[in-house]
Formats: structure tokens, C-alpha cells, sequence
């Protein structure tokens, strides 16, 4: 996760948007990209990309909270996943899910309070057969357990 996020910018989310705006089915590649830039995607942002796109904000708030990689606060410096599907569950998944919450002080989709973490449920990461697994800013990490847990989390808070 990049820590150099831009602060909110309307000349530049107006930019942003004018790159994605005529492609096909441009909503979502629109967000992708606002997120991408901004780190989240604001009120404010919401409501540029519904007039912008002729769109109700009820139907961009509506993709924004189906798809759950969508976030609507900025997010912590680190992006911690941790796999929830049903692989990873049967490997003792939910034991460190709630390890991590414990740890951490915080609960699914919350940052810590120092602003360092963002914890976040991921419904498969593609790494079943090395379950459990977790994705920490991008990196994948299998066969978690209690002790790569707590370095993971000690690691994303240094």
C-alpha cells in the first residue's frame, strides 16, 4: 500500500475520470482508478463521478458497496487481507481472523488507531492448497499461523 496517497484533488479526480469516462461500462474503471489515486473513494468523489457519468448517486453508491474492494475512508499505510473462504476457514482461518482483530484493536474494514493497518476480509486469494492464507500490501502469504500472524502485523505497525 502506498503511503503517498494524493489528498483530495477535484482538478486532478476530474482528470482521473476524463481518462476512464469513454470507455465501455466506464463506472467501474472509473472508481478503480479514483482509488487507485486517492486511496478511497470520498462523498465527494461519489458525487463527481454521478453527474460526470449522467448517473444517480443512488446507483453509484450501489457498486460501491456491492463490490467490497471499494473503500470509503482512507485506508491505513498497510493492507492487511485475510483469506475468509471456506479453505482457509477449515485450516483454522477464524481463529486467526480473530487473532488479528484482537491484535490489532480493531474490527473487518477498520484501521487501526494509529493509522498504520487496514484490515480487511478477502473471499479467496487463490491459495488454497496453502491455507490459510493472507495478503499483506500485496504480497501473498500461505500457510499462516499464529506466529507468521503476529510477525505479519509487528511488521505492517514498525
Amino acid at each position: 500500500m502506498s503511503t503517498n496517497l494524493a489528498a483530495w484533488d477535484e482538478v486532478l479526480a476530474n482528470e482521473v475520470i476524463s481518462q476512464e469516462i469513454s470507455r465501455p461500462g466506464a463506472l467501474l474503471p472509473v472508481l478503480h482508478a479514483l482509488q487507485s489515486t486517492f486511496g478511497f473513494i470520498s462523498e465527494r468523489a461519489a458525487a463527481l463521478v454521478a453527474d460526470r457519468l449522467n448517473l444517480s448517486r443512488a446507483e453509484v453508491h450501489g457498486v460501491l458497496s456491492f463490490y467490497h474492494d471499494f473503500r470509503r475512508e482512507p485506508p491505513g499505510a498497510h493492507s492487511l487481507k485475510l483469506c475468509r473462504a471456506e479453505a482457509c476457514q477449515s485450516m483454522g482461518g477464524d481463529a486467526l481472523a480473530a487473532q488479528a482483530q484482537g491484535q490489532l484493536g480493531i474490527g473487518w474494514g477498520e484501521t487501526s488507531n494509529d493509522g498504520k493497518v487496514t484490515l480487511e476480509p478477502v473471499f479467496c486469494l487463490g491459495l488454497c492448497a496453502c491455507a490459510p492464507s493472507a495478503m499483506l500490501d500485496g504480497r501473498p502469504i500461505g500457510r499462516l499461523d499464529v506466529k507468521r500472524l503476529e510477525a505479519l502485523i509487528q511488521e505492517a505497525c514498525a
